[in-house]
């Protein structure tokens, strides 16, 4: 049979001789997958408990939990926290809209905090500021995979008695003071989209030290329904179906066996972009290096300065294509969305 044709996927469309991005994938992987095919265990195998095992060792946590995408561990996250329907969570304007989303669906207000322009992450001293009595919880997104600034983040949600949720969707592998992103705050939620550093086709990951929390993420992906064995026939609450299926986890083990590589390999590719656009310095802001962190190079992000025109982007992306270079503008801010301006 033929494979089918797509027009619906910014990976599959996109005629480049360099790539916006492309998964990276081996006959590691191919084994892997075809492994589970051969033993027709396709939901809830032995993969999907190695996936999470070696997610939390390389995450040095306690617990993970693989669930469907990225999007439903974070919400499952929030979820399992049971904050207060209608209060705020602080969090950034400046990331894919499913960091916001997850907090409508369970009934919180996203209270947007501007960013810091040389990190494009959330800026801890107008987070500080922006506390109120009615503020539950810090979500902060590692942006391009760069971690946030997370010993000020922690410092601040304990002063003042907040969860604290990492979206690391954009950021496996990457270290702030030598601890792994992952670590920090009550939980954080990974992404494993194609264009991620390592990719489950779909996926997500949320790793913990808390066991309480990973019990009720467990329950909430597989439809509220108790996580002990004996008990599989009883719904403790309202649940989803966020479950990770068996050759999914198998690809995540083979590509988790191979994260080390798959990062220098991108490390590399920084490298000299950074080195081709250093002529370019007055014209454009390159990736800063984040003091302090390691970062996991997630997409390679120019920004042009001040002194162009407004429409002298889409003017550049237009030449990058014309010349086979994959590119793409970032999202518009969330509260700029349309779903968001007008609430």
């Amino acid at each position: 049979m033929p494979r089918p044709s797509t027009s619906n996927s910014a990976l599959a469309t996109e005629d480049a001789s360099i790539p916006l991005a492309r998964p990276n994938v081996t006959e590691h992987e191919r084994a892997c997958v075809q492994d589970v095919l051969q033993s027709q265990q396709l939901s809830r195998g032995p993969y999907l408990e190695a996936f999470e095992d070696a997610m939390a060792q390389r995450c040095g946590t306690e617990h993970a939990v693989a669930v469907s995408s990225g999007t439903g561990a974070l919400h499952c996250i929030v979820a399992a926290l049971d904050l207060p329907a209608g209060n705020e969570v602080i969090t950034t304007p400046f990331s894919f809209v499913a960091s916001s989303n997850v907090l409508l669906y369970e009934d919180l207000r996203p209270r947007y905090v501007d960013i810091d322009p040389s990190t494009y992450n959330l800026d801890v001293d107008r987070a500080a500021d922006a506390i109120t009595p009615e503020t539950e919880a810090i979500l902060a997104v590692d942006v391009f995979g760069v971690p946030a600034d997370w010993p000020a983040l922690s410092a601040l949600a304990d002063e003042h008695d907040l969860r604290l949720i990492d979206d690391a969707c954009e950021a496996i592998g990457a270290a702030v003071e030598g601890r792994t992103i992952g670590g920090w705050g009550d939980a954080a939620s990974f992404g494993f989209y194609p264009n991620k550093q390592i990719t489950t086709g779909e996926g997500g990951c949320i790793t913990t030290d808390d066991a309480a929390l990973a019990r009720r993420c467990r329950s909430l992906r597989n439809q509220g329904r108790s996580p002990q064995p004996a008990d599989r026939m009883r719904h403790d609450r309202l649940g989803y179906n966020y479950r990770l299926d068996e050759m999914s986890a198998a690809l995540g083990v083979a590509q988790l066996d191979r994260l080390d590589t798959l990062l220098d390999r991108r490390a590399a590719v920084a490298d000299r972009y950074r080195e081709a656009l250093a002529p370019l310095a007055d014209d454009i802001v390159r990736p800063a290096r984040p003091d302090g962190a390691e970062r996991s190079w997630f997409v390679y992000v120019v920004r042009l300065r001040d002194h162009f025109a407004e429409d002298a982007r889409d003017q550049l992306m237009t030449h990058l294509r014309a010349n086979g270079i994959g590119c793409a503008p970032y999202f518009p801010t969330i509260h700029l969305q349309p779903h968001y301006r007008d609430r």
